[in-house]
């Protein structure tokens, strides 16, 4: 069979880079990447050696969200047009993921979806993501969805069940590849995190532009200043939405340490040093957990239910006085951060993308 895999940010590389590995055991694999992300998506695909075969190079500075759509729709068609493709494969719930799918079924080509079936049911949280996976779910032909829950969502919303197969989330895979494979980077910091304690904090959600990331600054500044002996590591995403405010109000507080966006192999290891993690992103709430990682999630709601539920992950929202009083706990409270970081992982075994290799290779004998 020939696949096309489709994926144009960070996060969709560091999910699909082990699957892609994996099913380039058994079958003809190209790669199509719309460079939603640039040079955050090519790190990512530099540590796992991987090469795309179409290169859209959509990127733009501010790009909208209707120019990057229609960018993605007409990309993908045009490639789509110059070879026969058996499967498209999309994961999550990005521009490029809906639009890939949307090109596909216009072409009338398979289409299966990784990381299916999350939900917040709020249309506009997360935005736009929420509407490009539900999108996503009317358009897939099979669905590999993380956890039960996930399926569950999905035969609510009258998926057929034969077509959902649960596997784990591929992130754990990648993970656990860099974990083993990739040497501790030198830590070009003014301290070390085995002696001291380290917050690490990541921040690049849309909602949470403007009003969202001012709360969010602040309250990390409120935190720096009262705990001078912790030390705050913030890798600023390249969004000007999120430069801005970032460099305005947390550039001249002395334990706080703005840096570049880390190659994700930097990352991972960043994250096995942390003491806890202040984010708005939904990987680190997969990853996390396996390591042992507390996460304050500085959204108001989540599409990733199941660390909540099992105590690892706590949403808190972008409201300063929350984040701050929620960090501040696990802090001083040893309990209360032994309570949450506990190395449980409600995502996967680190074996999810060897499980949809082997349900696509049963598919296409079926084909």
């Amino acid at each position: 069979m020939n696949l096309l895999i489709v994926f144009g940010t960070r996060p969709e590389a560091i999910k699909l880079a082990p699957l892609i590995l994996k099913l380039r055991q058994q079958f003809n694999v190209k790669i199509c990447v719309t460079g939603q992300h640039r040079e955050m998506l090519d790190q990512v695909l530099r540590v796992f050696n991987i090469n795309s075969d179409f290169d859209l190079n959509l990127m733009k500075p501010n790009q909208n969200l209707t120019s990057l759509t229609s960018g993605v729709l007409e990309g993908v068609h045009g490639v789509l047009e110059k070879q026969h493709f058996d499967w498209v494969i999309v994961q999550g719930d990005t521009t490029t993921s809906m639009a890939a799918a949307v090109a596909a079924f216009y072409k009338k080509i398979n289409i299966a979806h990784v990381e299916a079936g999350l939900r917040t049911s709020e249309k506009f949280s997360p935005f736009p993501e929420e509407i490009n996976r539900q999108l996503t779910s009317r358009l897939a032909d099979i669905h590999f969805a993380p956890t039960e829950k996930n399926r569950d969502s999905l035969i609510q919303e009258n998926i057929p069940p034969e077509k959902i197969f649960v596997t784990g989330n591929t992130v754990i895979d990648a993970l656990q590849w860099v974990l083993k494979n990739i040497p501790e980077p030198a830590w070009d910091l003014p301290f070390h995190p085995s002696e001291k304690r380290m917050i690490l904090v990541t921040g690049h959600r849309r909602e949470n532009f403007g009003e969202g990331f001012q709360n969010i600054c602040k309250a990390i500044k409120t935190l720096a200043v009262k705990n001078p002996n912790v030390e705050f590591v913030f890798p600023v995403h390249l969004n000007p939405n999120v430069q801005k405010p970032v460099t305005t109000l947390l550039a001249n507080q002395g334990n706080i340490h703005l840096i570049e966006p880390l190659d994700y192999q930097k990352f991972v290891h960043f994250m096995n040093r942390s003491y806890f993690i202040l984010t708005d992103s939904g990987g680190v709430q997969e990853e996390a957990p396996s390591i042992g990682k507390p996460v304050l999630v500085m959204r108001d709601t989540t599409e990733r239910p199941e660390a909540v539920e099992s105590g690892s992950v706590m949403l808190v929202g972008t409201d300063q006085n929350q984040i701050v009083k929620n960090s501040q706990k696990l802090i001083d409270d040893k309990t209360h951060y032994q309570s949450m970081s506990f190395s449980h992982n409600p995502y996967g075994d680190g074996k999810a993308s060897e499980r949809i290799m082997k349900i696509i290779y049963e598919k296409s004998k079926e084909d």
